[in-house]
């Protein structure tokens, strides 16, 4: 069975290609750069199915489907729902669960659903998603908080004396770039930590941190928690739903 998944996000599309023994290929290309997708697989088998997370909008979606129809597949467009892949949403109305958050916490699931423990399921992307997901499969809900880039570009714009700069973490920042790159860090970082904190107030035990996108590798090092890093989760839960279907 031939896959193409697609996860369309603010800044980037993510695709990848997968056949029964696994991922044949991925990558990305700019989201502004939608209508290219076709020429990016071109050289790939035609997929059996195309399933897609798009949260980038209407344009997007009507770039993809214009690009994706000399394929002949109809796409998925997935979205939340209230049970899916063993996993069950608590959102007040789960058709308003953003696909990727949805794709992403049922990746999460079927990857270390089996361990018994809970699960904090994080994306680091433009914005930075924290879902949390119970040891017995139920979405419980999650914070949306901007990403490390929205972080350090709000404070350039909004601020007369701090620029736009390269910075570095460090415990102790001497310049106004490292303060800067330091600080939105440190935010995200506190954001997960809260996360796990509600989650042992409210009995849901010591959950395994989940962590994705772009600014995980930055994050990782600043958690003091047990966690797994899973490269292009939202990916792996767009393979999941459409095996599932199939």
């Amino acid at each position: 069975m031939m896959v193409l998944a697609i996860d369309a996000g603010n800044s980037r599309i993510k695709w990848g290609v997968a056949d029964d023994s696994g991922w044949l290929r991925r990558d990305a290309l700019n989201t502004a750069d939608a209508a290219q997708i076709g020429e990016a697989i071109k050289d790939l088998p035609v997929p059996r199915h195309i399933v897609i997370s798009n949260v980038a909008g209407n344009v997007v979606r009507d770039a993809l489907t214009l690009a994706l129809a000399p394929l002949n597949v109809a796409p998925t467009w997935v979205q939340g729902r209230a049970e899916q892949c063993g996993v069950k949403s608590g959102y007040a109305d789960p058709a308003q669960l953003g696909s990727d958050r949805w794709a992403g916490v049922i990746a999460a699931w079927r990857r270390f659903g089996a361990t018994g423990a809970a699960c904090i399921v994080v994306n680091a992307g433009t914005t930075m998603t924290v879902d949390a997901l119970s040891s017995d499969g139920v979405f419980l809900g999650g914070v949306i908080v901007p990403g490390l880039e929205l972080m350090r570009e709000s404070l350039t714009r909004g601020t007369a004396q701090l620029k736009h700069a390269p910075g570095v973490f460090c415990y102790f920042p001497d310049s106004t770039a490292d303060a800067i790159m330091s600080g939105a860090i440190n935010a995200l970082a506190g954001a997960i930590e809260r996360m796990r904190a509600y989650m042992h107030e409210t009995g849901q035990g010591a959950p395994l941190i989940v962590l994705s996108g772009g600014a995980a590798l930055l994050i990782e090092p600043r958690l003091n928690a047990p966690h797994e890093l899973v490269d292009n989760l939202v990916l792996e839960g767009l393979l999941d739903i459409a095996r599932e279907s199939i």
